[in-house]
């Protein structure tokens, strides 16, 4: 069982995107998939077809203390695939919670009933780096970090370091970051290709072989209310993703035995 976080306090780089598409690619390769929407905006959840304006629970009742994860658990059009969803009243809970003992571990606590249930738990961030990302990488044991392949994709990174470390060495020393994906590749440019050698020369073998290339039917399907996989199954989309999903799959033996390795610098 793996429980990844997906995280980058930059929006617009393919993180929903990815937690959707990758969610619903690794269900169809046969595991059992949780995805948590930690966004106030919703996205995950309206693009998996809730309409999140009409929810009577959510993530905001979890983190308050009035729902279980169980709760709220909704079914998705995947087979295998299952959604914890979110909406704008997410957006409060930095506030009401500023004051409360331990509010950076609650998630921990509350996913723990799904620990033994799936193989996969995704959290798709939200586009900041507070209270709600802070409680993600407490929770899980992977970060993956998508980075759009544009000049400015490195900008803010330190920060991101930074902040997985901190919570690594004073939350949750499980915590690494294993994987980073590029996202948004034009393959009409050499610049993107230029973009991912910096980022490969950067992490290495982080980077995952697999490149999200642009895609316009990636672009519609958010509105279609399902994963890429059942709106343009033999779009580029779906190709990329079913290519990173196998990628992911693939490597769950070596995170298996990274975990045992004590690593301290997220990097190594």
């Amino acid at each position: 069982m793996r429980t990844i976080a997906l995280i980058n306090q930059k929006g617009g780089v393919g993180k929903t995107t990815t937690a959707v598409n990758l969610g619903a690619c690794l269900a169809d390769l046969g595991k059992k998939v949780a995805l948590i929407d930690l966004d106030p905006q919703g996205n995950s959840s309206s693009w998996m077809g809730i309409n999140i304006n009409e929810l009577h629970k959510s993530m905001f009742h979890v983190f308050h203390g009035d729902a279980t994860i169980n709760e709220i658990l909704m079914e998705t059009c995947v087979e295998n695939m299952w959604i914890v969803p979110s909406n704008v009243t997410l957006a409060a809970i930095e506030r009401t919670l500023a004051n409360k003992l331990e509010n950076d571990t609650i998630l921990k606590k509350s996913i723990s009933p799904l620990l033994n249930r799936y193989d996969y738990i995704i959290l798709d961030c939200p586009p900041s780096l507070g209270l709600l990302t802070v409680n993600a990488l407490s929770a899980v044991r992977e970060v993956f970090i998508p980075l759009e392949t544009k000049v400015l994709a490195l900008n803010g990174l330190v920060t991101l370091v930074n902040t997985v470390n901190l919570v690594k060495d004073t939350l949750n020393p499980d915590l690494k970051v294993t994987g980073i994906i590029a996202c948004m590749f034009d393959v009409r440019t050499n610049l993107s290709n230029k973009v991912v050698e910096k980022i490969r020369d950067r992490f290495h073998d982080k980077l995952f072989k697999t490149i999200i290339r642009e895609s316009t039917q990636l672009a519609e399907c958010p509105i279609s209310g399902k994963p890429i996989t059942l709106y343009a199954p033999e779009s580029r989309g779906a190709q990329d993703y079913m290519e990173l999903a196998r990628e992911v799959v693939g490597s769950e033996k070596g995170i298996d035995q990274r975990y045992g390795e004590g690593e301290k610098n997220i990097f190594c």
